[in-house]
């Protein structure tokens, strides 16, 4: 079955374009991509296409922003993203230890998803809060001064 936007989805996109030139659809590219991703977990290639064709560009076009940014997927992931901070910074702070201590709570390695679909870990070049460090994301929420236990209150707090 063909991806389509839901209606309400559909009436978000209209809305979204009257923020931008007529002549330059593309430049909706990135928001159009998160509906997308909203609506179906993912970007698959049906997604991807869907999209082009409301934006008036190739797939080519679509598929070298999905890949380009980490904050889209063209696969399944879980329910919940951690993506863990692994730079300098984060490093000197004590990730290793985090991240070994997630990956054992999770039985999961990076780049994996757990059992049940509701986790999927990633490690991170740079989460922009050195002075937090040790630093990770929950979706869209930004954690730092790390400590174990800290991490265990947020793992408990999945849904």
């Amino acid at each position: 079955m063909a991806f389509e936007f839901t209606p309400e989805r559909l009436a978000q996109f209209h809305e979204l374009l009257t923020h931008y030139p007529e002549e330059h659809a593309r430049a909706a590219m990135l928001p159009t991509l998160h509906l997308a991703q909203e609506q179906n977990g993912y970007l698959s290639q049906d997604v991807q296409a869907y999209v082009a064709g409301l934006l008036g560009v190739s797939e080519a076009q679509v598929l070298d922003v999905v890949t380009f940014y980490p904050m889209f997927f063209d696969a399944p992931v879980g329910k919940h993203i951690v993506r863990v901070c692994k730079t300098l910074s984060c490093d000197l702070c004590g990730c290793r230890e985090i991240i070994e201590h997630i990956k054992e709570r999770l039985e999961v390695d990076f780049d994996e998803t757990t059992e049940d679909g509701s986790v999927t870990l990633l490690s991170s070049e740079c989460l922009a809060a050195c002075d937090q460090a040790p630093v990770m994301m929950i979706n869209d929420d930004l954690h730092g001064r790390l400590t174990l236990e800290r991490v265990d209150e947020l793992m408990d707090a999945l849904e």
